[in-house]
């Protein structure tokens, strides 16, 4: 209740966009370059998604969730191996070559060695001591300790390149400082999109199943608020909400959606003292509506994100042909229905990113450092 607290720290930093969607939007080429979809790409690792959306939108989607060949059949597995397992031929060709899996280790960034694949890309972070040991170029980064003092190291290879396969002298420098360094067995999570590994990883049919792998299934979770305050937003007073306070505003009201909390609910009667949070009005009144909130826990890639974001709003967010600008847009100005997403990224490789989505091209987006 009293601000006296001390900031030993830096303050976290949102920053607000408002965007449109690209006229037309290929589902197996959407540009990396345009909002959302760059968010989804620069956050690889994510272990929270939440999509929150209006129950009668969720009633237009709810089959792609439960048909089992879309949303309802995420996996990823557990693994305990050493770096150098991952440069074996098998692995090496039938997994990362590819370019598809993505792969964590344990540890803390900027804390503990840690490692970590995606798209082919290997990335390595040691302390100085360990990195001066392996041999291999890297570069240093920040770590928030002394000024002109390099404790911590990063080393990123690219192990998609023609050059990087056994016999070649860069990848023969990376099996050597993996078997005489880097040789601790470590707790990796391992997550491979292709439809077929959502068969054959359970049932040990793949090269990864030497290693035994505890695979784990992500299902969805829907939680429904009944009776919540919800803010009127329509697309011609969208912005009216570039303000400071009015973004900031809706986008805790979102996150409060997302825990959900009773005190979003119309009937919601806290003493004031406990609570003072109002729902936001916006300047355009409060509507009461039931409210969804769809959550997946676990490890999960950006191309999952996208897809979840393309399919609602697919499904949920088409615009009447008599109602179309002919850019993929709406000329419906009174036009309020919306969803939104957000993602938690794995501590050290992201923020948090919420994207507001609204019928037609528009769309708001918060990214959080």
């Amino acid at each position: 209740m009293l601000d006296v607290h001390k900031d030993d720290g830096p303050e976290s930093k949102f920053y607000f966009t408002h965007s449109l969607l690209p006229s037309y939007i290929d589902p197996n080429n959407t540009s990396t370059k345009k909002k959302p979809f760059d968010l989804f790409q620069k956050q690889p690792f994510s272990h929270t998604v939440d999509l929150i959306l209006p129950e009668e939108i969720y009633e237009l989607v709810r089959a792609q969730f439960e048909d089992g060949e879309t949303f309802g059949t995420l996996q990823y597995a557990r693994v305990h191996m050493k770096l150098g397992e991952m440069l074996a031929e098998e692995f090496l060709e039938h997994y990362v070559k590819k370019g598809s899996i993505m792969m964590l280790s344990e540890g803390r960034p900027l804390v503990d060695n840690v490692f970590s694949l995606y798209k082919g890309q290997l990335r390595i972070e040691l302390d100085r001591a360990t990195y001066e040991r392996c041999g291999i170029q890297g570069k240093p980064i920040e770590n928030g300790g002394k000024k002109h003092q390099k404790a911590r190291w990063v080393i990123e290879l690219d192990l998609c390149s023609k050059n990087m396969k056994h016999g070649k002298k860069g990848f023969s420098r990376l099996e050597w400082a993996c078997n005489n360094v880097l040789d601790q067995s470590l707790t990796w999570l391992f997550y491979n999109p292709h439809p077929n590994s959502i068969e054959a990883l359970p049932d040990g049919r793949e090269p990864i199943a030497m290693l035994q792998p505890f695979v784990h299934r992500i299902a969805p979770t829907a939680n429904v608020l009944e009776r919540g305050l919800a803010p009127e937003i329509t697309v011609a007073h969208l912005a009216n909400l570039y303000d400071q306070d009015s973004s900031l505003a809706l986008l805790e009201w979102l996150h409060m959606m997302s825990l959900p909390s009773p005190r979003l609910q119309k009937s919601d009667r806290i003493d004031p003292y406990l609570s003072r949070y109002e729902v936001p009005d916006l300047g355009h009144g409060l509507a009461t509506k039931n409210i969804v909130c769809v959550r997946w826990n676990g490890f999960i890639s950006p191309e999952f994100i996208k897809g979840l974001f393309l399919t609602v709003r697919r499904h949920g967010m088409r615009v009447a042909k008599d109602d179309q600008d002919g850019e993929g847009g709406t000329e419906k100005m009174d036009e309020g229905r919306w969803f939104s997403i957000t993602a938690k990224a794995f501590g050290g490789y992201g923020g948090c990113y919420t994207v507001m989505q609204f019928a037609g091209r528009e769309t708001f987006t918060w990214v959080c450092d």
